[in-house]
């Protein structure tokens, strides 16, 4: 991204925030959504060209696309489609598309995950920028005091002390991305002290001395910390831990899937959180939403990629 292209003026303070962060590139980005005939993508889609935040181009199959757009009564007349009616020939061609920069953001359609992902990798055309891809989440929490971050919920089955590493720079470089320069990150375990034991502790407290000797930069770490004394002061207060990130963590960074599947669903069925989500590592943005994401969430999720592509 071009430092020049946008200059956050403020933090955000609410997931609506995007939006303006979004306007102020000198540019509107363009969403390219493959195999597009997905009438909760497709709604989305539209719903954020209306906003004017970016411009969107369809690929699939072009009857598909229009009868949804019929059926759930969506103007598409300004958005261009490339008929494509294989899936996987629609994958390869909206990853070519951004790979020859003829889009900014890629966005997942009515096709598998691991085909999806398979186009995205590519070692020919495909966009593989970093070590890893890594998926992050932007939660606004009612019950917490500012937007929260949370790696990795959705890629990374149990990762190891390199790849935790590559986890943390992902979600790092993209939240400078938006303006929150410098951000608390905790890493999460069952307890705050070090227990051979526990391998996530252990994890933590080499990757926080490695950020403290600045071999992690623009970030500010701590761990091992478990949930309460990462979100809550008067937890970590009373359990004696002194820390920057303790109370008022800007990322929480989980020790595998399982922990951070089950905090993210707590956190939306539960907690009553609003959410954008996308996958990083790539050389663009990726939206990759779950059906049992809202509506809202979904919209929220493109915008972030083009607040920070």
């Amino acid at each position: 991204m071009n430092t020049t292209d946008k200059a956050p003026k403020k933090v955000l303070t609410k997931l609506s925030d995007l939006e303006e962060l979004a306007r102020r590139s000198t540019r509107k980005k363009k969403l390219v959504l493959a195999v597009a005939q997905d009438s909760h993508c497709l709604e989305a889609v539209v719903t954020v060209v209306k906003k004017d935040l970016l411009d969107a181009l369809l690929v699939g199959s072009t009857s598909k696309i229009k009868a949804i757009a019929d059926e759930l009564k969506l103007d598409i007349s300004n958005l261009k489609i490339v008929q494509e009616e294989n899936d996987k020939k629609a994958v390869k061609l909206a990853v070519k598309m951004i790979h020859d920069h003829e889009g900014d953001i890629l966005m997942k359609g009515n096709i598998p995950t691991a085909v999806f992902l398979r186009g995205v990798l590519n070692k020919e055309w495909g966009l593989r920028k970093s070590d890893i891809l890594s998926h992050f989440t932007l939660f606004e929490l009612p019950t917490y005091h500012k937007l929260i971050g949370l790696t990795d919920a959705a890629m990374i089955i149990a990762p190891d002390l390199t790849t935790k590493i590559a986890i943390i720079n992902n979600a790092v470089d993209f939240m400078n991305r938006l303006g929150i320069l410098n951000p608390k990150v905790a890493l999460l375990g069952a307890v705050e002290v070090v227990n051979e034991a526990m391998p996530a502790t252990v994890d933590a407290a080499i990757i926080t001395k490695m950020n403290q000797r600045k071999q992690i930069k623009n970030c500010t770490i701590d761990g091992p910390l478990a949930y309460d004394n990462a979100v809550s002061i008067e937890s970590a207060t009373h359990k004696g831990i002194v820390s920057e990130v303790a109370g008022d963590t800007d990322l929480l960074v989980v020790p595998d899937i399982e922990a951070g599947n089950i905090l993210y669903k707590a956190f939306g069925f539960s907690a009553n959180a609003t959410l954008a989500a996308n996958v990083l590592g790539a050389s663009a943005p990726i939206v990759l939403t779950s059906r049992s994401d809202t509506e809202e969430a979904k919209q929220a999720s493109i915008i972030m990629a083009a607040a920070a592509s």
